[in-house]
């Protein structure tokens, strides 16, 4: 699902200018007064209200936005022939069959690959047989692999996934994702939060009055409330 228009009406809630001011002095703290050794994913946190995740029916919705979220993220290839030779040369770890074959449905084994890795690419012809060779072990963590064909480049889908965020509700009501880092600039920033914040209020039942409090922070900076 892609979504690009900014509703100005949506954003309303959100003074555009203090965004700003918050996303600035987010990243001065980040990049100037206590850099880390690592790049830092700036996260959306959501409180809800008025939802009853018991009752209520949960909402679930996917966006790819401007910029990736995160800087980094470590793939691995669940490939055919073709797919593996592009992974290789991309200097991307990868699996062929045989690989697949020796995992045998083991469960400690497929929960160990699952752990090693960020996300799964998967050739048509793998995607296919990867409940039967590994089990519902991704699935279960959440990295059922994305389909990879011939016609796509591998990197451009990598970089894909590294912008794609997922709105999900589970049992309670808050959530957290990872919208944007900070290698970014404030307006690529600011950009990927105005589109998932807005593309968060579409899912909701009541929109805006779902909405109990936003929150972003960086990985080890402290929280901004921003409504």
């Amino acid at each position: 699902f892609f979504y690009s228009p900014i509703s100005h009406k949506a954003m309303s809630k959100i003074n555009s200018q203090q965004l700003r001011e918050t996303i600035d002095e987010m990243l001065k703290y980040s990049l100037e007064e206590k850099k880390r050794k690592f790049v830092e994913t700036i996260e959306l946190q959501v409180g809800l209200k008025n939802y009853d995740p018991q009752r209520d029916k949960r909402f679930s919705g996917t966006i790819k936005l401007p910029q990736p979220c995160k800087n980094t993220m470590k793939f691995c290839v669940l490939g055919d022939v073709i797919h593996c030779d592009e992974a290789k040369a991309l200097g991307v770890d990868f699996r062929d069959i045989e690989a697949l074959k020796q995992f045998n449905r083991n469960k400690k084994l497929v929960k160990k690959l699952a752990s090693q890795y960020d996300a799964f690419l998967a050739s048509e012809s793998m995607i296919r047989q990867i409940p039967r060779l590994l089990g519902p072990g991704l699935n279960k963590a959440g990295k059922f692999p994305t389909l990879l064909t011939h016609n796509e480049s591998m990197e451009a889908k990598m970089h894909e996934i590294r912008s794609t965020v997922k709105f999900q509700m589970k049992k309670v009501l808050c959530l957290g994702v990872a919208v944007a880092n900070v290698t970014q600039t404030p307006d690529e920033i600011q950009q990927n939060l105005t589109i998932a914040i807005n593309f968060l209020v579409s899912l909701l039942k009541k929109h805006w009055q779902n909405v109990r409090c936003l929150t972003i922070k960086t990985s080890m900076g402290k929280p901004h409330k921003i409504y």
